[in-house]
């Protein structure tokens, strides 16, 4: 067994201070009981766990999961293509695009989102060029959607996936794509039979990036898509901000946590077998 270093008791320290011991209270907390005014009473309660298999909970869940895996899909199908022509371009135009590709990263997600918010908003921008045009509209319509959340997503999530193919894209071997094509091969069989097989952990890494955050996210559906889209980190939130329900909302943490563990594990074993295929 390896000495551990000293140099390595720091990053230990702060490993368990902020995440080992803070996930040991949560958890301490979903079996607990909520006091009558919030807060938590030491009443032993398991009840928070049986409650999440309720209809509406489940529902919520399924919701959160089809987002979640839309956008990743989304996301792969934009940043695959232009990662592709990225590498086929001279390095200075390369750098360039992708320095403005990561310009609009560099400011915080809510002012992202409010942009979004802003541009598509009553009397925004958007609506001001469609009453320009005179194309009829409704708009609240426009403000508060399912089709807006997920494009809030993919624009705030898209980087994740774009920069691990990049990157694997770089380093491809392209003289396999120069034999393909003497072969015959259309740019369609190119793609499905050279490039994807040879990137599939670049694209499980992007789509693990883009996964993750994607199911507990809570601000672009709070901000776009209103009272209209519950998902897990909305419910989350209002468990521990407005029904202070701090073991319910502890509870569902937990079970969060465990799906951000298990379907990675899943893909990546789904991604290992292909590859040995």
């Amino acid at each position: 067994m390896k000495k551990l270093s000293v140099f390595g008791w720091p990053t230990y320290i702060w490993f368990c201070a902020f995440l080992i011991v803070p996930l040991i209270l949560v958890f301490i907390t979903s079996f607990l009981t909520r006091g009558t005014y919030g807060g938590i009473e030491w009443h032993f309660n398991s009840s928070h766990y049986t409650n999440i298999f309720r209809y509406e909970y489940i529902k919520i869940f399924l919701t959160t999961l089809k987002l979640a895996f839309t956008t990743s899909f989304l996301c792969l199908l934009i940043a695959y293509p232009i990662a592709w022509v990225l590498t086929t371009l001279p390095k200075q135009k390369r750098n360039m695009i992708l320095m403005f590709l990561s310009v609009p990263f560099l400011t915080n997600l809510i002012i992202r989102v409010y942009a979004i918010k802003v541009f598509v908003g009553y009397d925004g921008p958007l609506q001001a060029i469609l009453k320009a045009l005179h194309i009829s509209y409704d708009q609240f319509s426009l403000t508060q959607n399912q089709v807006l959340v997920q494009y809030g997503m993919v624009a705030s999530y898209l980087p994740f996936m774009l920069f691990p193919i990049y990157v694997a894209l770089e380093k491809f071997d392209y003289t396999l794509v120069e034999a393909a094509k003497d072969l015959g091969a259309s740019n369609f069989r190119v793609l499905w039979d050279v490039l994807l097989p040879n990137t599939k952990m670049a694209i499980f890494n992007g789509f693990t990036l883009v996964l993750v955050p994607s199911l507990g996210e809570f601000v672009i559906p709070d901000l776009l898509g209103g009272a209209k889209n519950m998902l897990i980190g909305n419910l989350i939130t209002e468990q521990f901000l407005k029904s202070r329900d701090w073991p319910a909302g502890s509870a569902l943490s937990i079970v969060l946590i465990l799906m951000l563990f298990a379907i990675p594990q899943i893909i990546k074993k789904f991604f290992l077998r292909q590859r040995r295929a």
